[in-house]
């Protein structure tokens, strides 16, 4: 059992550290069931070397568009599939910073920079790797509104002190940035002994958000609303976990929330937005959340606080919003997506 947070975090260093070694130590589908990716991405899929593919994990495709120029950071980077992904992304003026605490996920990342930066046509790498703890970005040397994107894959659950996680991930934002990650999400708190659970807390089970805690957290750190982009049930596959677990149901969602001063529920301010296009990979249509789906063109009658998510922050280049708060028409009639298995509104704010 672990009964501390220095604990959790020492289980979850060597936990993760035997992946670089056989992957097949995993113990079941959860860190393994990541989002087919897109064809853009697959392009770039190809040219990463296959040592960081093959002792890479993840949960999903935490990887938003609109990055070209960026600062992205990744959190909990490990071999850095993700990270150069986006280093292809952002392009050679943009830069990414991978930050993980497993000395044997970051060699695998550090080794293969110099070839991934020729692969991409780059004069030198923009990935910088360094080895740091999610709950303390500034000993990592990353200040305050430094950087425009925050990206994860199936690692905040791990973290024995998430708000601590998420108060330095918008400490480190820019205003108007964007926080955009995948993770694992249970439809109720998990019990004492389930959490210490060495073996759920490396599964990315024991440590796994309630979805309820998750928008009270958020809340308290000020960021009103967030959106749910996907979402998906987990698959276990392994009889004794899932005989541990037992009616727990488990979900992988991907979020993105933004450093914006937006209001809790979804206001009607009689505003309408227009994608304009221009986003490589999305030229005719733009996915904000599992609800809001933009065509190019297509005017879109929104809530105040969807019309600030793509009017100001860098999606802004984009987008037309017609319209300003001036004049007040009460909540906004925002439908949500269709409930998930847990029967919770999948979204952060009045969505």
């Amino acid at each position: 059992m672990v009964t501390t947070a220095a604990e959790a975090l020492a289980k979850v260093k060597e936990y993760y550290g035997t992946l670089t070694k056989e992957k097949q130590n995993l113990k079941s589908k959860t860190c393994c069931s990541a989002d087919s990716l897109p064809p853009m991405l697959r392009e770039i899929l190809e040219l990463i070397e296959p040592e960081i593919l093959d002792r890479f994990y993840g949960c999903g495709s935490p990887i938003p568009a609109a990055l070209e120029g960026c600062s992205v950071l990744d959190l909990g980077c490990g071999t850095g599939r993700d990270a150069y992904l986006v280093s292809k992304l952002v392009g050679e003026e943009g830069c990414v910073i991978g930050i993980d605490m497993t000395e044997e996920q970051l060699d695998v990342a550090q080794r293969h920079q110099a070839t991934m930066a020729e692969r991409f046509g780059y004069a030198k790498s923009n990935v910088d790797f360094r080895l740091g703890h999610i709950e303390d970005l500034k000993s990592a040397g990353l200040g305050d509104n430094t950087v425009d994107v925050v990206i994860s894959n199936c690692v905040l659950n791990l973290s024995p002190e998430k708000e601590r996680v998420f108060s330095e991930i918008f400490r480190v934002l820019k205003p108007g940035g964007e926080l955009f990650f995948s993770d694992i999400f249970a439809d109720r708190r998990i019990p004492k002994a389930l959490h210490e659970d060495p073996v759920l807390l490396g599964e990315c089970l024991g440590g796994a958000m309630y979805t309820e805690d998750f928008r009270r957290l958020l809340r308290g750190l000020c960021c009103m609303d967030f959106r749910v982009v996907r979402q998906n049930k987990t698959t276990i596959g392994n009889p004794e976990i899932e005989a541990k677990v037992g009616n727990i149901k488990f979900s992988s969602r991907t979020i993105r929330a933004f450093k914006l001063p937006l209001e809790d529920i979804c206001e009607d301010f009689g505003q309408v937005a227009y994608y304009r296009g221009g986003i490589k990979g999305s030229e005719f249509s733009f996915a904000l959340d599992d609800h809001h789906t933009f065509r190019q063109n297509k005017p879109m009658l929104v809530c105040g606080n969807t019309a600030a998510m793509v009017s100001e922050t860098r999606y802004g280049k984009y987008f037309e919003v017609v319209g300003d708060l001036s004049e007040h028409h009460g909540a906004f009639p925002c439908g949500p997506a269709p409930a998930s298995d847990d029967g919770s509104c999948s979204g952060g704010g009045g969505c």
